[in-house]
């Protein structure tokens, strides 16, 4: 039965146009009742979409994700905490707002980035909070890595550190023997992000051609 409904679910996302790039094969659908748009996941960022990497991996488009309560104060020459650049002077796709202090401001891209080398000591830059923030980056589609250490403190990490990230993360996975089973080529190939390796995809399952030989996450 699982093969069955898994081919199922390859044929109908076979008809399904991605509402950001147009082209068929959109395996993502947005998670709010009664919305049709679909999407590629590599281009839920071009499309402002956000998709939760938790729980039951919901995926939002552009006019359903979830936003933020904590709207950041106006104020002149805000600045992301990260990179020291300006941000917008709100909440929005592209700029996070920490929920804790809700003072430190983030584009998108800098906190994701962050989330993925920090791992599992992942907490807000400026107030060190944790619980409330990873929370709230979670659901706000930020991916956090599982590594034990901090890649900036690589050497002084306690484990293996040649261990290759083995499973898919793409929201919806296809294949019909679940995230952890690869392949050397084909549908159940696994591709690992190219600049960061800590997240991977299915080929087909972020329908990636043959040709294809890199793919980067969304957060890189």
């Amino acid at each position: 039965f699982l093969v069955r409904d898994t081919r199922r679910v390859i044929q109908e996302a076979a008809k399904k146009p991605c509402f950001v790039c147009s082209k068929m094969g959109a395996t993502i659908t947005c998670w709010e009742t009664g919305c049709a748009r679909s999407f590629h996941l590599p281009c839920a960022s071009q499309g402002e979409c956000v998709t939760q990497f938790f729980g039951l991996y919901r995926s939002f488009c552009w006019e359903h994700r979830p936003q933020q309560a904590e709207q950041a104060c106006p104020r002149q020459n805000n600045t992301c905490c990260i990179c020291l650049d300006s941000v917008e002077d709100k909440t929005s796709y592209k700029t996070i707002v920490c929920p804790a202090c809700q003072d430190a401001h983030f584009h998108r891209h800098c906190i994701q980035r962050l989330a993925v080398h920090a791992g599992i000591c992942f907490h807000c830059p400026c107030c060190q909070n944790q619980e409330l923030f990873v929370m709230e980056m979670l659901t706000m589609g930020i991916r956090i890595s599982k590594r034990l250490a901090p890649s900036w403190e690589r050497d002084q990490a306690v484990g293996p550190l040649d261990h290759r990230h083995s499973h898919c993360d793409a929201s919806t996975c296809l294949c019909p023997r679940g995230r952890g089973h690869t392949q050397g080529e084909g549908l159940w190939e696994l591709l690992l992000c190219s600049s960061c390796a800590a997240e991977g995809t299915h080929r087909h399952c972020s329908s990636l051609e043959n040709s294809t030989s890199s793919w980067e996450c969304q957060g890189c």
